[in-house]
């Protein structure tokens, strides 16, 4: 591969609860190939969709006065808070193992008085939107669900991939040679973030474009469904920075003082 090119179709309108979402984009997709003959989809094509339509298709929806409670009903672990003049921010771990402020709930691109959560399991359905969008074109495709992300030690927010079908979503390279014959012994791309940043760029935020199409790493594409975007998630012993710098310290503080003898009078 050395050629890549992403689009987003224009012209799905607002999706709504219980909306066919499949239907819909089969249909923005027939229209947006009858306009441009050379966007017809293809075999070895990526869909990149935002989760925030998943989640209006689903009714992942609730009242924006709860917004507070919504958040901590997904949190499963607190990492981080800090207050600001707006209010507080809460980084936490949520239901689906993520680390985001606000455990994903938003309040971006929704009707006035309302929030959306995440989709309950984002790879279940990143497999429906596959096989039915398969099934009407008869080409494999692979399919991303993302959502908006900061970084640790990074300003600015990135899409990531939170849900994924089809798709081989790391690419382990260790083993491999370095172009110097050096082995690679650490490696592992995550492909599927690397996508859903990419399509972040042509979808953009306020444009009202949820899709994109990513031509040219069909390499990446499965004949079956694959691992689904868990994988992506560092959890228990593998995740390096479990609290924010405030809670581990506070944290350590209470450690030392709980082991400290009764007959200590520090």
């Amino acid at each position: 591969m050395d050629e890549l090119r992403v689009w987003a179709p224009a012209g799905l309108r607002e999706i709504v609860p219980g909306d066919d979402l499949v239907g819909l984009l089969v249909g923005l997709l027939r229209d947006d190939a009858a306009a441009h003959p050379d966007r017809a989809l293809a075999d070895g094509d990526l869909l990149v969709l935002t989760s925030k339509v998943v989640s209006k298709a689903e009714g992942r929806v609730v009242a924006a006065d709860d917004r507070e409670q919504a958040i901590t009903a997904e949190t499963v672990r607190v990492v981080a808070t800090r207050e600001h003049a707006t209010g507080v921010t809460r980084i936490v771990e949520n239901r689906l193992g993520l680390v985001m402020a606000a455990a994903g709930v938003d309040a971006s691109n929704t009707p006035e008085g309302t929030v959306l959560l995440l989709p309950l399991d984002p790879d279940a359905s990143a497999r429906t939107l596959r096989a039915g969008i398969a099934a009407a074109f008869g080409v494999r495709v692979g399919v991303l669900m993302t959502d908006t992300a900061g970084r640790p030690w990074r300003d600015g927010v990135t899409d990531i991939t939170i849900g994924a079908a089809g798709v081989r979503v790391l690419d382990d390279l260790r083993g491999e040679s370095d172009s110097f014959g050096r082995p690679l012994t650490m490696t592992v791309t995550a492909v599927a973030d690397e996508v859903a940043a990419a399509a972040e760029l042509v979808k953009g935020k306020a444009a009202g474009r949820p899709l994109a199409i990513v031509r040219g790493l069909a390499a990446h594409v499965l004949d079956d469904d694959g691992s689904g975007a868990r994988v992506l998630v560092r959890t228990g012993e593998q995740d390096m920075f479990r609290q924010g710098s405030a809670e581990a310290y506070a944290q350590g503080w209470k450690d030392a003082l709980d082991a400290r003898p009764e007959s200590d009078p520090s």
